[in-house]
C-alpha cells in the first residue's frame, strides 16, 4: 500500500474491520475506493464494477462472519474491494499480472473466495448448493450471493431462483442493480427494474425503508407488517421475486451505509425460512468522476493516469482482428440485406457495436444469454437470413447443447465468429479460448476455419457469406494483426483447402491458426542450420485438406501439427486421417503441438505461449527432436 490511510492501513482482514465504529465506515469506504482506483491505475482491470460495490463490500464484511459466512460474487470482476479487505491488500498491485492475484474470485487464492467465477450468472446456483450443504451438515452459516442486473437476466439465474424458492433454503441474494452491465442492459428484466426506480414512490422511500427494516424485528406489529407487504406489492408490481418464493426487500440505496448496514443486520438476525432478495441500487464507477462520466463507466481499463483518467494505450501498427471482422462484415452487409449479427451482451468486445450503428435493425444484442443467442440465430437461419453469431470462444462453451441440437443436427447456416481464440493474457484460464476447435470439430455438418493473419480472416468471412447449407465457424486471435495487406471482399478460399507457404524436405509443419508467424520464425532459424522445412497454413480443421495431407505424408519423413487448442482438435483429426489411410504403417513420424493439459495462469500472452511450448523456440526444438528421432519400439513377447 503506497498511501497512509486513517483506517485502511489497520485493516488486513474482516476481523480488523469489525473493530471500527459503524459511524466510521463511510471513511473506510472512501479510503477503500481511493485504494482501488490507485491500484488499478497501475495494473489495469475491471474498475467500474469494483467502484460500484465498495459500500456493499464494507457492509457485508462488517455484518457477516466471513469466511464462515460465504459471500459469492457473480462474475467476480467487482471483487477488488473484497480482495483488499480479505488479506490481499499488499498483493493488490499484482492484480492480473504474472504470478499475481486473479482479477476474479478464485478458491485456491483465499478462503474468503468460496466459489471461483469469471463467467456470469452462477452465484445463485452455487450459493444454493452451499446453503443446502449447510442444511445437511446442520450448520447455520449464512450464504450471500451477489449478482448484477445484467447477470440476473440470464436463464441460469432464473433456474436457480426457481429452485431456491421451492427449496426454502436459507440464503440471501443481493441484486446489485446499476443499470449498467458491460453493455446497455437489454430485455424485459432491465425494463422491469427501470420502472421500479422511475416510480414516484421510490423518491419518498426513507420512511418506508424503516418499515422494511422492521419486517425482521421482534417488535414488528401486524399493522406495520400489512403496510410493508402493501409497499412491497406496490413497488414491485406483484413481484416477480415474490412469485419465485423470495422475500423481497428494496429497492435501497447501495451507497448509503446508514441504510445498508441495519438492513443486513436485520436480515442476518431474521428467523425467516427461505431465500431473501435484497435489491440495491448502485452506480457503476461511483466516486471516480472519469468513470462516472464514461459510457462504459471504465468497465475494463488499461493502466491510466488517476489525475486525468487518460488510459495508456499501446500504439498499434495494425488493426485488431476484431476491427477487421467488424469492418469486413459491414462491407458485406451493404451488399447483402440478409446478413444480420447477433451478440450476447458483448457488442463492443466483438466489434458489433460498429455494425449496429451502421445497421441498427440488423444487429441483435440478446444480453447475457449465449444459449438463446445460438438458437435465436438458428431461427433466423431457417428464414434464409445469414446470421453471424459473434461470441468469445470461452463464452460459446455455454451454448454447446444449442450448437449441437439446434444448429448442427439441422444443418442450419449459422456463422460463428469466434473471438478471443487461444490464450488471452491477463484474464487467465477462465477467458482462454482453448476448447472450441475440439468441441466443434467433433460435430458433423460443420466447417471450421482458423485465420493465420488478418488477411486470412477477411478471406474466411468472404467465404462464409456463401455457405448456405451448413454451419461454419472462423476463429481469430485477440489483439492486433500482423500488418498484412487486406484483400478485397470478393477474394474467397476453396472450402477444405490449405495453402503451401513454403516447400522444403523431410519435415512438414501443418499449422492451424495464428501460430503460423512463430512457425516461420522457427523456420528462418532452421534455415541457418541448413534445414528447410515445408510449412502449410491448414486453414481448415474441418473438412481437412485430405489430398494435401496425403501428399505430405507420402513425400516427407515427418509431419508436425500445431494449433492453439486443447487435445482432440486439429491434430487429432489429422492423425485419425493418417491412421484411417494406413499412412502411419510405414516409417512416417507424426507429432502434434497443442495447449498443455492444464489451465495456464494469467500473464502476458507471449509468456503464456512460451509456457505452453507454442513459441518459435519451442517449435524449433520440437522440429529438431523430430528430425533426430530414430527411436524404434521393440515388440514385447
Amino acid at each position: 500500500m503506497s498511501k497512509k490511510y486513517k483506517f485502511l492501513n489497520q485493516i488486513n482482514f474482516p476481523s480488523d474491520l469489525k473493530k471500527i465504529s459503524e459511524k466510521d465506515l463511510k471513511v473506510v469506504s472512501d479510503e477503500l475506493r481511493e485504494e482501488v482506483i490507485d491500484a488499478v491505475s497501475t495494473t489495469g482491470g475491471h474498475l467500474g464494477a469494483s467502484l460500484g460495490v465498495v459500500e456493499l463490500t464494507v457492509a457485508l464484511h462488517y455484518v457477516f462472519n466471513t469466511p464462515q459466512d460465504k459471500i459469492i460474487w457473480d462474475v467476480g470482476h467487482q471483487s477488488y474491494p473484497h480482495k483488499i479487505l480479505t488479506g490481499r491488500k499488499d498483493k493488490i498491485r499484482t492484480l492480473r499480472q504474472g504470478g499475481g492475484i486473479s482479477g476474479f474470485t478464485k478458491r485456491t487464492e483465499s478462503e474468503y473466495d468460496p466459489f471461483g467465477a469469471a463467467h456470469s450468472s452462477t452465484s445463485i446456483s452455487a450459493g444454493l448448493g452451499i446453503a443446502e450443504a449447510n442444511k445437511l451438515s446442520n450448520k447455520n452459516d449464512e450464504v450471500i450471493a451477489v449478482i448484477g442486473d445484467g447477470a440476473i437476466s440470464a436463464g441460469m439465474a432464473y433456474e436457480a431462483m426457481n429452485n431456491a424458492g421451492t427449496s426454502k433454503a436459507k440464503m440471501i441474494v443481493i441484486l446489485n442493480d446499476n443499470e449498467m452491465s458491460i453493455a446497455k442492459p437489454v430485455g424485459a428484466m432491465s425494463t422491469y427494474l427501470a420502472k421500479i426506480f422511475s416510480g414516484k414512490i421510490y423518491f419518498s422511500l426513507r420512511e418506508t425503508i424503516k418499515l422494511i427494516t422492521s419486517a425482521f424485528s421482534k417488535r414488528f406489529s401486524a399493522k406495520a407488517g400489512k403496510a410493508e407487504d402493501l409497499f412491497r406489492s406496490a413497488v414491485t408490481g406483484g413481484t416477480l421475486f415474490h412469485s419465485l418464493g423470495f422475500y423481497y426487500i428494496g429497492p435501497i440505496d447501495g451507497h448509503d451505509l446508514t441504510t445498508l448496514v441495519p438492513i443486513l443486520k436485520n436480515v442476518k438476525q431474521s428467523k425467516h425460512q427461505g431465500p431473501i432478495l435484497i435489491h440495491i441500487k448502485t452506480q457503476k464507477g461511483k466516486g471516480y468522476s472519469f468513470a462516472e462520466k464514461a459510457n462504459d463507466h471504465y468497465h475494463g481499463v488499461s493502466k491510466f493516469n488517476v489525475g486525468t483518467g487518460e488510459q495508456v494505450k499501446a500504439s498499434a501498427s495494425a488493426p485488431s482482428y476484431t476491427k477487421v471482422f467488424a469492418k469486413t462484415l459491414i462491407e458485406h452487409a451493404k451488399k447483402d440485406s440478409k446478413i444480420v449479427a447477433v451478440t450476447a451482451a458483448m457488442p463492443g468486445g466483438t466489434g458489433l457495436d460498429v455494425f449496429g450503428k451502421e445497421f441498427p435493425s440488423r444487429m441483435y444484442d440478446v444480453g447475457i444469454a449465449e444459449q438463446h443467442a445460438v438458437t435465436f440465430a438458428a431461427g433466423l437461419a431457417t428464414e434464409n437470413y445469414k446470421p453471424y453469431a459473434a461470441i468469445y470462444s470461452t463464452f460459446l462453451q455455454r451454448a454447446y447443447d444449442q450448437i449441437v441440437h439446434d444448429v448442427a443436427i439441422q444443418s442450419l447456416p449459422v456463422r460463428f465468429a469466434i473471438d478471443r481464440a487461444g490464450l488471452v493474457g491477463a484474464d487467465g484460464p477462465t477467458h482462454a479460448g482453448s476448447f472450441d476447435i475440439t468441441y466443434l470439430s467433433t460435430l458433423p455438418n460443420f466447417i471450421i476455419m482458423a485465420a493465420s493473419d488478418e488477411a486470412e480472416l477477411v478471406r474466411m468471412i468472404n467465404t462464409s457469406v456463401d455457405i448456405n447449407d451448413k454451419p461454419c465457424a472462423f476463429r481469430y486471435h485477440r489483439g492486433t494483426g500482423l500488418g498484412t495487406e487486406l484483400p478485397p471482399i470478393s477474394e474467397k478460399i476453396e472450402i477444405g483447402k490449405g495453402r503451401i507457404i513454403q516447400e522444403g524436405k523431410k519435415l512438414a509443419v501443418l499449422n492451424f491458426g495464428t501460430r503460423l508467424s512463430e512457425v516461420l520464425k522457427a523456420s528462418e532459424n532452421l534455415k541457418k542450420k541448413g534445414i528447410n522445412i515445408t510449412v502449410i497454413d491448414a486453414r481448415f480443421a474441418k473438412p481437412l485438406d485430405e489430398n494435401l495431407i496425403w501428399q505430405l505424408a507420402t513425400t516427407h519423413e515427418s509431419i508436425l501439427t500445431i494449433e492453439e487448442g486443447a487435445i482432440g482438435g486439429f491434430g487429432s483429426h489429422v492423425v485419425n486421417f493418417l491412421t484411417k489411410k494406413n499412412l502411419l504403417d510405414s516409417n512416417l513420424k507424426f507429432r502434434s503441438m497443442i495447449l498443455p493439459d492444464l489451465f495456464i495462469d494469467q500473464d502476458k500472452p507471449e509468456i503464456m505461449y512460451s509456457e505452453a511450448l507454442l513459441d518459435s523456440s519451442s517449435i524449433e526444438e520440437k522440429i529438431m527432436d523430430l528430425i533426430n528421432s530414430n527411436i524404434v519400439l521393440q515388440k514385447q513377447n
